[in-house]
């Protein structure tokens, strides 16, 4: 999987022909090399996570993952300026060492594979898939007690690419959908409606999504006492990170039953070590943070590298900049 060169740059514009460009990046696999052809005049160093940097590394961009690699200091100071993640979150970059360093990120690039996956553990939910699947003659044909999206609620826990991704999606199923978000800026779509509080989002949402970046601020914003104040029979889909959710205070919603469903693309730790409590709870549906994937997952994620590389050579300012204070 590549990225298609024809999608890398502006409609009627080519790349230019600059010299003395470098890009340290830790990409294996051949995962750039349609970018290198694409920029032809870029020297692209590849330096390995961890270990000794070879002497000669040096570059004015760093591409990377958000993770804390044992050289990553010693890395970024090799002449870098422009740090660029692959990924929407950016919780597990160092931001201490970033120091003037402009960062960018791939914000909302999984979007359209994640709000998909969103709904389809709505309707999962609603459906009982796969409970409702046959193995043997069933005790009645005809009927069931299967619920709809149709005329449900859904309550939007940030309301970024991703959750504007999601709320699209519900729209079409006719489900009304309510948002809270940190910022006054108005819905980004018709009809989504902006609540002042998460607690008011919480008493009136059928399905609840968790789409909020990972800072200090909303670590555990899913706690007790917000989990005591959802509708009854809730179903829960986090496909932020596990640590908006306090896990221990989900397991007691969810054995009691207030929560009927939790549906957890990212928890906390990642990897969950084998013999975890979710991983056999009933009422959880369990996956390995791959909400994300879809055949042009790659592409997606590495264009705003590609659109900002195209920026930096021509002068234009750098989007999807990440705002260190804000940690997203």
């Amino acid at each position: 999987m590549g990225i298609r060169a024809e999608n890398l740059q502006p409609a009627g514009s080519t790349i230019p022909r600059l010299h003395g460009v470098r890009v340290l990046h830790h990409m294996e696999d051949g995962r750039l090399d349609p970018i290198i052809a694409q920029f032809q005049d870029v020297e692209f160093v590849y330096v390995p996570r961890q270990g000794d940097i070879p002497e000669d590394a040096s570059g004015e961009a760093l591409l990377t993952i958000p993770r804390d690699y044992p050289n990553l200091a010693e890395l970024l100071n090799r002449g870098v300026d422009w740090v660029h993640v692959t990924s929407t979150g950016i919780d597990g970059f160092p931001l201490e060492l970033l120091g003037h360093r402009v960062m960018t990120c791939s914000r909302g690039a999984g979007a359209i594979a994640i709000s998909e996956w969103c709904l389809a553990m709505m309707l999962a939910f609603e459906k009982d898939l796969p409970g409702v699947w046959l193995d043997k003659p069933p005790e009645r044909w005809f009927t069931a007690e299967l619920g709809a999206l149709y005329g449900k609620t859904l309550g939007l826990i940030g309301l970024g690419g991703i959750g504007t991704a999601v709320a699209r999606r519900a729209l079409a199923f006719d489900m009304s959908v309510l948002a809270v978000r940190r910022t006054a800026a108005p819905a980004p779509l018709e009809g989504i409606e902006i609540v002042s509080s998460l607690s008011d989002l919480l008493e009136h949402s059928d399905h609840v999504v968790v789409a909020a970046p990972a800072t200090a601020a909303t670590r555990h914003l899913l706690d007790a006492d917000a989990l005591a104040a959802t509708k009854p029979g809730v179903h829960i889909v986090n496909i932020a990170r596990g640590d908006l959710i306090d896990q221990d205070a989900l397991r007691a919603a969810l054995d009691d039953g207030h929560v009927a469903r939790a549906s957890l693309d990212t928890v906390e730790p990642e990897p969950l070590p084998e013999g975890h409590w979710l991983y056999d709870h009933p009422r959880v549906r369990l996956s390995a943070h791959v909400s994300w994937c879809m055949p042009e997952s790659w592409d997606l994620l590495m264009a705003p590298f590609a659109d900002n590389l195209q920026r930096r050579l021509t002068g234009q300012p750098l989007e999807g900049i990440v705002n260190p204070d804000e940690e997203y």
